[in-house]
C-alpha cells in the first residue's frame, strides 16, 4: 500500500508530542506531588528529545476523585498544580522553546462538586439548573431501579440517585455527573471554556471521552449494555476480528458516538478559526475508520487518536493491517494520522507487548515503525525510558476503577507511577520531599532514570532522541507490507524500516543501518528487533 503527503504544512500534521500527566512528572515545589512548576522546569528536556508540543493532562480545580478528570472549574488552575500565573508562564515559557501546548478539555462530564451540580441538587425535579445534566426519575416500585441499564465505564449502574428520588447520569465515576449537551446553556459554557484558554494561548485541545457527549434523549435500553462498555476497554483489545467487531457495538449508540455529536465540534472548528489556523483540537474517540473519519471532516476536528495502532498487537500482518486501515479512514477528510503506543489510560507498551526482557525490545522495535509513519506521533511520559507498568500493593492504588470494581478491574495507576529523573533509591529525583509520593516508585529503577539513560549510548532515551530528530527529513511518500513474520516500511526511495516480529532471525545483508534499538550482528536482524536503514 501507498500514502502521499499533504502539501499542508501545518504544525500539528506532523508533530511529536509528548504528554506530561502532571502530578507525576517533576514536583517543583517540594510537596511530594508533580506541579506546573516542574513541568516549566524540565521544558528543555523535553525539547531536548525533539519534540514539538506538549500535552498536558487536567490541572484543573478538582476534589480529585479521577485524578483531575473531576474538573470542578475548567477555567481554573487547583492549588495542588500551582495558580492560574503558573499555568500562563508554562505557555510562555514552551513557546520562548519553540515548543506548542495543548490542553486536556473534559466536556462530556464536571465534578460534583462542580458549582452547577450543586445548585442541581437543590432544585426541583424538572428545574433549569438540572437540565444541565441527565436527571431522570426512576423505575420500578417507588422509582427505587435506574431509569435505564445503562452501565459505567468504571463498573456498575451509569445511575446514582439523590434525596428526592430522581437519579442523575454519570458514564465514568458517581462523582461525574454527564453535562447535556442538547442544553444550550451547556454548549454555550463549553465555547467559553475554549475561548478562555485560547485567549491564554494554547495552541491546542485534546477532548477527552469525545464520542460521548451527545446522548440519545428518549432514553432507551441498550440491546447489551455490558458489551457497550466493554467495546471502549482497551486492556481486552487482542488485535482480532472479534475484538474489531466488538467496537461496532459502540457506534451510534444511545450513549456513544451519536451523529449530533459532530454539530457541537462544528460549533468549537468555528471558534478556533478565529485564532488562525495554527489552533488544533484531537479527539480522544476509539471507533472503526469510517465512524472516526467523521470527526476530523474540514469542518469538524482536525486530529483522532488512533487506539487500533495502540492496541496493535506485535505480528507483522496485523500492524500493516492497522496502517492500511487507518489510511484507507483519512482519504476525503484531508486529516493526517495519529500514531500512539499508550497514554495515562493504557497499559505501558513494554507491559502490554509481553513485559520482561522482550516487552521491552518489542516496545522499542513498534516505537521505530511508528516514529518512521508520516503524521503526528504521540508519546507518553516515561515510554522513551522504556518504563513499564509499576505491581502496586491494593494498599496504594488510588484509581476509581479500582474501588468501583472491587479489584476485578486492577486499574490504570501502573502507568501514572512517578518518573524517575536521577539517583539510585526512590524518589528518584522527582521530589525533594522527604512527604510519601502519591503512588510509590519501585526501588530498582536506578538504571532507567533520564540521568543513567543519558550517558548509555544504546538506551531507549538516546533511540527516542535519535529518531524523534531523524523523522523529519524522511521523504513524504510511504509504503509498507508484511512478508511471513518481516514488516517492512519504505519512505522515498532512500529509506526502510525493517521489523522482525518472528521468533528466528532472519536474513539482512548490505543495508546501512542509521538507527536500532542496539548494535545488531552483521548478517541478520534478531527476533523482535527492528531498524531504519538507507537505501543504495
Amino acid at each position: 500500500m501507498t500514502e502521499g503527503k499533504s502539501a499542508q504544512s501545518l504544525w500539528w500534521r506532523d508533530a511529536a508530542v509528548y504528554q506530561v500527566y502532571p502530578r507525576s512528572f517533576l514536583d517543583g515545589n517540594g510537596d511530594g506531588l508533580g506541579d506546573l512548576q516542574g513541568v516549566i522546569k524540565n521544558l528543555p528536556y523535553v525539547k531536548g528529545l525533539g519534540f514539538d508540543a506538549i500535552w498536558l493532562s487536567p490541572f484543573y480545580p478538582s476534589p480529585q476523585h479521577d485524578s483531575g478528570y473531576d474538573v470542578s472549574d475548567p477555567r481554573g488552575v487547583d492549588p495542588m498544580y500551582g495558580t492560574l500565573e503558573d499555568a500562563e508562564r508554562l505557555i510562555a515559557k514552551a513557546h520562548e522553546l519553540e515548543l506548542r501546548i495543548i490542553i486536556d478539555i473534559v466536556p462530556n462530564h464536571v465534578s460534583t462538586e462542580h458549582r452547577w451540580f450543586q445548585e442541581a441538587l437543590q432544585a426541583d425535579p424538572g428545574s433549569p439548573a438540572r437540565g444541565r445534566f441527565h436527571f431522570r426519575d426512576g423505575r420500578g416500585p417507588n422509582g427505587s431501579e435506574p431509569p435505564t441499564n445503562w452501565m459505567s465505564m468504571f463498573g456498575g449502574s451509569a445511575w446514582t440517585q439523590v434525596a428526592d428520588g430522581q437519579w442523575y447520569l454519570h458514564l465514568f465515576d458517581v462523582t461525574q455527573p454527564d453535562l447535556n449537551w442538547a442544553n444550550p446553556e451547556v454548549r454555550a459554557d463549553g465555547l467559553e471554556t475554549l475561548r478562555f484558554w485560547l485567549d491564554r494561548g494554547v495552541d491546542g485541545i485534546r477532548i477527552d471521552v469525545a464520542l460521548g457527549l451527545a446522548k440519545d434523549s428518549t432514553y432507551p435500553d441498550l440491546e447489551d449494555a455490558e458489551a457497550v462498555i466493554m467495546a471502549l476497554r482497551m486492556d481486552l483489545d487482542d488485535g482480532s476480528i472479534e475484538s474489531s467487531k466488538r467496537r461496532l457495538k459502540v457506534v451510534n449508540s444511545a450513549i456513544f458516538d451519536r451523529d449530533e455529536v459532530i454539530d457541537i465540534y462544528r460549533e468549537w472548528r468555528a471558534l478556533m478559526n478565529t485564532y488562525g489556523d495554527d489552533r488544533m483540537a484531537v479527539a480522544e474517540a476509539w471507533l472503526p475508520p469510517e465512524r472516526a473519519s467523521r470527526y476530523i471532516a474540514p469542518d469538524a476536528l482536525h486530529q483522532i487518536f488512533n487506539f487500533d495502532f495502540m492496541a496493535v498487537s506485535w505480528n507483522a500482518k496485523r500492524i500493516a493491517d492497522v496502517i492500511t486501515s487507518t489510511f484507507e479512514g483519512l482519504k476525503g477528510v484531508g486529516a493526517t494520522a495519529t500514531w500512539a503506543l499508550s497514554n495515562h489510560d493504557t497499559p505501558r507498551v513494554a507491559s502490554r507487548l509481553g513485559a520482561g526482557e522482550a516487552g521491552l525490545r518489542r516496545a522499542r522495535a513498534l516505537a521505530l515503525i511508528a516514529h518512521a509513519l508520516p503524521g503526528a506521533i504521540y508519546v507518553f511520559q516515561g515510554e522513551e525510558l522504556g518504563l513499564f507498568d509499576v505491581e502496586l500493593e491494593d494498599s496504594d492504588r488510588q484509581d476509581p476503577v479500582f474501588f468501583r470494581t472491587a479489584g476485578a478491574q486492577r486499574g490504570r495507576d501502573g502507568a501514572r507511577v512517578p518518573m524517575p529523573w536521577s539517583g539510585d533509591r526512590p524518589p528518584f529525583g522527582f521530589t525533594a520531599s522527604n512527604r510519601p509520593l502519591w503512588l510509590p516508585q519501585p526501588d530498582n529503577w536506578a538504571d532507567v532514570t533520564a540521568a543513567a539513560q543519558e550517558i548509555d549510548q544504546h538506551s531507549t532515551l538516546h533511540q527516542y532522541r535519535q529518531t524523534l530528530s531523524l523523522r523529519r527529513g524522511l521523504p513524504a511518500e510511504v509504503s509498507w507490507h508484511a512478508e511471513g513474520d518481516v514488516f517492512t516500511m519504505t519512505r522515498g526511495v532512500s529509506f526502510a524500516c525493517i521489523a522482525n516480529t518472528g521468533s528466528e532471525s532472519v536474513a539482512f545483508e548490505g543495508k546501512v543501518i542509521v538507527a536500532s534499538q542496539w548494535p545488531q550482528e552483521q548478517g541478520s536482524l534478531k527476533p523482535d528487533t527492528a531498524v531504519w536503514v538507507r537505501l543504495s
